[in-house]
């Protein structure tokens, strides 16, 4: 599959797609892909390199080309011919005007299955519009509605995990899935055409329904409980899990106190409850917390950061984390969250250089060496030759 996308979306959805097998061959412009330097970098190999655009890239080839030049486009063009599956991410319009849209190569190859994401789809009035994940967060409402359920705060809050990113390349990897199944009953190629627009619109199935039907009551919400050195939070959501929690708190009169007693009565004393769990948790370490629920069943968690995650024991056992190479040395990156009984993913090990695959890709496609040789000197294959 040829991958033309670039920053996250695209390349994550890309990725997942490489992590079940797929042979992926990243399409670079001069220069690369942006992420390539963005921190966190390391260096080694001559240079510095991102372990960033490594967790979203690993397992893929990077064919470093300037398609300005015919050659270029000549070369991709084949592949174009031969691929199952096109990714892309520019504005709408952009890779059409560069001669790679959809009705070009569905001409050529009418089984493949072309995906575009953008930030509003390919048609409509704001289809042109750029868009990256922040912008997508603050137009569809999810910014504001988030800061709708904190406490003591008029700006909302600053993006640093985008979402709408993560999420439309989760959606895209799953139609891309759903277009080649269907291929294999009829033959035919598909288009997709993902919005992060709509992503972000879908992830918010209670906001968007209590936009239409506004209740004058606010929903109670889970928030953290404060221990001696930290935060737990505790879902009390059923009525046995309620006691259940009382029980492990060592507070089991709130089974029958009537501010408590029924799912009703809990939500209008909700603050009164929250306040309880304070105190219960106010001499015991956020570890002491979670041992005690967990005892009791209750479902609870510590607040760790990513590092104590990634440092769990369950994360040795699920396998979560793949190690891949890159020239300056070995990290890890999350494998893909399911697991299938008769399939599974393709560890990935290697990060490609940016050209690192130029001249395997040129000649599988029947260049030769010296032919090989004249594209490198035109520049119209780039990056890290070698």
């Amino acid at each position: 599959m040829l991958d033309f996308s670039a920053m996250i979306a695209g390349p994550y959805c890309t990725r997942l797609l490489a992590d079940l097998g797929a042979e992926v061959i990243k399409v670079e412009p001069p220069g690369g892909d942006l992420v390539r330097q963005r921190q966190p970098l390391r260096e080694g190999g001559g240079g510095a390199h991102s372990a960033y655009y490594g967790n979203l890239n690993a397992g893929k080839q990077s064919l470093c080309v300037d398609l300005r030049k015919p050659g270029g486009r000549a070369l991709v063009l084949e592949l174009a011919a031969q691929a199952d599956v096109l990714v892309e991410n520019f504005r709408p319009g952009v890779i059409g005007r560069m001669g790679f849209g959809h009705a070009a190569l569905a001409g050529c190859n009418p089984r493949l299955v072309y995906c575009s994401i953008s930030g509003f789809g390919q048609t409509g009035s704001e289809s042109g519009r750029a868009a990256y994940a922040m912008i997508v967060h603050a137009m569809s409402g999810f910014d504001l509605a988030n800061l709708g359920y904190q406490e003591g705060m008029e700006r909302p809050l600053k993006t640093g995990i985008f979402v709408a990113d993560i999420l439309s390349g989760t959606f895209a990897f799953g139609a891309i899935a759903a277009a080649l199944a269907r291929r294999e009953r009829t033959g035919e190629g598909d288009f997709v055409d993902l919005a992060m627009m709509d992503t972000m619109l879908g992830m918010m199935p209670f906001e968007t329904a209590e936009a239409q039907f506004p209740e004058a009551k606010k929903r109670f919400l889970y928030r953290p409980t404060r221990t001696r050195d930290g935060f737990v939070v505790l879902s009390p959501i059923s009525q046995g899990n309620f006691e259940d929690m009382a029980r492990a708190a060592g507070h089991e009169e709130w089974v029958a106190d009537p501010r408590f007693a029924t799912g009703a009565a809990r939500e209008a004393n909700w603050d009164a409850l929250m306040a309880a769990l304070d105190d219960w948790a106010a001499d015991k370490s956020a570890l002491e917390c979670e041992r005690a629920m967990a005892a009791g069943g209750v479902p609870c968690s510590r607040y760790l950061t990513v590092r104590e995650a990634m440092a769990l024991p369950y994360c040795a056992e699920r396998e979560s984390f793949a190690t891949v190479r890159d020239p300056a040395g070995a990290f890890r990156t999350p494998n893909p969250p399911f697991r299938m009984a008769r399939g599974g993913f393709t560890r990935q090990t290697r990060v490609a250089g940016l050209g690192e695959d130029n001249r395997a890709i040129a000649a599988r496609l029947g260049r030769s060496e010296e032919e090989i040789r004249d594209l490198e000197r035109q520049q119209v294959l780039c990056g890290s030759l070698r």
